[in-house]
C-alpha cells in the first residue's frame, strides 16, 4: 500500500494537469530504506509527448546524485496518461527499473475528475495497490 500525504498527491496531480496534453513525470523521494514519500521532484518529459514519457538523462543523473547525497531513495515514480485510464502500459511495465518504488499514475483524460492509481511493477508484472491519502 502507498501512504502519501495529501499535499504531495495534490502536487503530483497539479503537475499532471499543468503538463497536459503531454504526459508529466517525476519522482517523490524519501529516506533510504523507508517507504515514506517526502520530497516531490517534478521532472521534464524529454519526449514531450501525449502518449509517452521519458526522463531527461542528465536531469535523472543529477536527481540520483542528489538523492544519494541526501540519503534518499525514489519511493514513488509518477507519470500521467492523457487519454487513457491510470493503468501502466506495456511500455511503462517494460521500462520500470525501480522494483522497490510505487508507480503512481494519474489520468488527465477527464478534466473534471482525477483518477489516481498506484502500482508495484516487478519483473515485468504490474500489481495494483491501495493508496492511503493522509493529512499533515
Amino acid at each position: 500500500m502507498l501512504r502519501i500525504r495529501r499535499s504531495l498527491l495534490d502536487a503530483v496531480v497539479a503537475h499532471a494537469r499543468r503538463d497536459h496534453p503531454d504526459e508529466a513525470c517525476g519522482v517523490v523521494a524519501g529516506p533510504q530504506g523507508s517507504d515514506e514519500p517526502r520530497r516531490l521532484v517534478p521532472m521534464l518529459n524529454a519526449a514531450r509527448s501525449p502518449t509517452f514519457y521519458e526522463f531527461d538523462s542528465s536531469e535523472l543523473l543529477a536527481l540520483y546524485r542528489d538523492m544519494d547525497a541526501r540519503e534518499e531513495d525514489p519511493v514513488v515514480v509518477y507519470h500521467s496518461h492523457t487519454a487513457t485510464e491510470a493503468v501502466p502500459s506495456r511500455t511503462d511495465i517494460a521500462l520500470a527499473s525501480e522494483p522497490g518504488a510505487h508507480y503512481l499514475l494519474v489520468s488527465t483524460r477527464d478534466p473534471a475528475q482525477d483518477e489516481v492509481r498506484s502500482w508495484r511493477i516487478v519483473d515485468g508484472e504490474a500489481r495494483e495497490e491501495a493508496v492511503e491519502v493522509v493529512d499533515g
